[in-house]
């Protein structure tokens, strides 16, 4: 695989990775410090003060939960491992996008899978690949679609609309058979006919039968594709998954202003190292939400109560704490406290982000610290660009690299169609222009010794030459485009392959393209050759 580096529009991300001093200060390790892996490890071995779940009932709890989505068995043995205080784990998650989401979806569990492989040969313990599903997440319309590239090249958008309109979890929104048959309807008509396609869209219907939410459809679908390998699905909206966490939600109640506080400090300490701010810090915010009314509401302080914003409701701290304690389901993290939750459930040896995760878990350092905890190994997820055989011929043939398709599409394209002008149409129109510009031009001047007027016309009536000239020149190039317009489009698709709508191929394409034209051979294929993480971007040719 070839590597290279993409820039990520994220500077914080982008330091962190490349282990300068001001970014590395705002975590407590470093993924390319083997020694920190080993510090991290003790750390873990050695943290009896820090606030732990039980961890005989988060067994039974992902038990009962994977279960129910069909996972393997693996996964199965992984869970029960997860039973000995030996056991360490990788985490890393997401929404619960349409049909798997963005490719960069699979990369994450990819990576996830990988680390924790790599780290059990080299401690020689087990360490359990944890995939978090955010299913208690409410922007339906973020994880509601995909994006597929169709056969006239354009780029199709597939949906499901919302089922009641209601701004509350995805994990939480059953959708109709009849809505999920039309969405596997339409992914059906836009993937090409191959020898897989019988079976994927099977799998993706039995992923999605008896009233499944994205949730339960994402987390059926993820146990299809990586359950083999052991990966462990978690719902951050199971019932069972709030029931372990009432006692981690009684302390961020209890010590919810220092809470924020710790937030705040930490940023202070991103601006003050010279970055933006990924995701604002407010000093009354709860940093939770709550089900209320049908809906997943943020809650905020207001002298001894918390409320939402549009005070809908209103709890004492002692209201919310009994909420917490006899009926956590009604409460939900949000950014900030998601990843203190986490460290509350799983001894986790490294979490797994994207980049703009990187950046807000900066933000948590202090709030670890502060619930005598301390923030797990960051590792950047792995980022791939696929290249089909078809693609890299059409690069070859006209001598495009990843880099050209990136930074100067639009100017080696044209440069290629100059190229063909064998007429030299650009050059000789320049010259009629410029010829007839410096002899008309003079005459026009003279005019003005007859009157104003007369020259003023004689200005319009050159201009309107020159613009006359520039048509012309602007039809035969036209006319010399059509002679090449099987190449145009297999430059445009070059460029929508591998940049589609100006990002990366894994944040815009859904993955069953990929699976639908050529099996999970490739999946595999990443999932089982070691990959180094490193935060490089990696091409794999399909």
């Amino acid at each position: 695989m070839e590597t290279f580096h993409w820039k990520k529009n994220q500077q914080l991300s982008e330091d962190y990775i490349a282990g300068k001093d001001a970014a590395k200060a705002l975590f407590p390790y470093h993924f390319g410090r083997e020694e920190d892996w080993q510090a991290r490890v003790s750390w873990l071995d050695g943290a009896a003060g820090s606030p732990r779940v039980d961890r005989k009932r988060l067994v039974d709890t992902l038990h009962a939960y994977n279960l129910r989505v069909g996972n393997s068995g693996a996964a199965m043995r992984h869970i029960d491992a997860l039973g000995d205080a030996q056991t360490l784990a990788i985490v890393g998650g997401q929404q619960a996008g349409l049909f798997g989401g963005e490719l960069l979806v699979l990369y994450k569990a990819i990576t996830i899978l990988q680390l924790a492989r790599e780290w059990s040969h080299k401690l020689q313990r087990t360490v359990v690949p944890i995939f978090w599903i955010a299913g208690e997440d409410h922007d339906f319309d973020e994880v509601n679609h995909i994006n597929v590239l169709s056969n006239t090249q354009h780029i199709e958008k597939l949906k499901v609309d919302h089922p009641t309109g209601l701004r509350t979890s995805v994990s939480r929104l059953p959708l109709s058979a009849e809505a999920w048959e039309e969405a596997l309807n339409k992914l059906d008509s836009a993937l090409m006919d191959t020898e897989f396609k019988a079976s994927l869209i099977a799998n993706l219907r039995s992923a999605t039968e008896d009233g499944a939410t994205l949730s339960d459809a994402f987390a059926r679908w993820m146990a299809m594709l990586f359950g083999e390998y052991g990966l462990v699905l978690i719902d951050a909206d199971e019932p069972g998954v709030r029931a372990l966490e009432s006692s981690m939600f009684e302390m961020i109640i209890d010590q919810n202003e220092s809470f924020a506080g710790a937030l705040l400090r930490s940023q202070s300490d991103v601006s003050g190292a010279g970055y933006g701010i990924q995701a604002e810090i407010q000093e009354d915010g709860a940093n939770l939400f709550t089900f209320a009314e049908g809906q997943r509401l943020l809650l905020h302080r207001e002298s001894n109560y918390f409320a939402d914003k549009k005070n809908l409701i209103r709890f004492s701290k002692d209201d919310l704490r009994d909420l917490a304690t006899r009926k956590p389901e009604r409460l939900s993290n949000n950014v900030m406290s998601r990843p203190l939750m986490q460290e509350f459930l799983f001894p986790v040896l490294a979490t797994v982000l994207g980049p703009g995760e990187i950046a807000y878990w900066a933000l948590t350092k202090q709030a670890f610290e502060h619930f005598h905890m301390r923030m797990p190994i960051v590792a950047p997820r792995l980022e791939f660009t696929l290249i089909e055989g078809t693609i890299k011929k059409q690069m070859d043939k006209y001598d495009f690299t990843i880099n050209d398709v990136l930074e100067r599409f639009d100017e080696k394209k044209q440069a290629w169609l100059d190229a063909q002008d064998t007429l030299r149409l650009n050059d000789r129109f320049d010259e009629v222009k410029e010829s007839f510009r410096s002899s008309y031009a003079p005459l026009v001047e003279s005019l003005s010794a007859i009157n104003p007027g007369v020259k003023k016309l004689g200005d319009t009536n050159l201009a309107k030459i020159l613009e006359q000239i520039d048509y012309l020149h602007h039809k035969a190039n036209e006319a010399s485009h059509t002679q090449f317009d099987a190449a145009i489009r297999q430059l445009e698709r070059i460029r929508l392959t591998i940049f589609p709508l100006a990002k990366p191929q894994e944040r815009v394409y859904n993955g069953c393209a990929y699976l639908n034209r050529y099996g999970n051979a490739w999946l595999h294929s990443l999932i089982e050759t070691p990959i180094p993480v490193d935060g490089l971007h990696r091409i794999y040719h399909l």
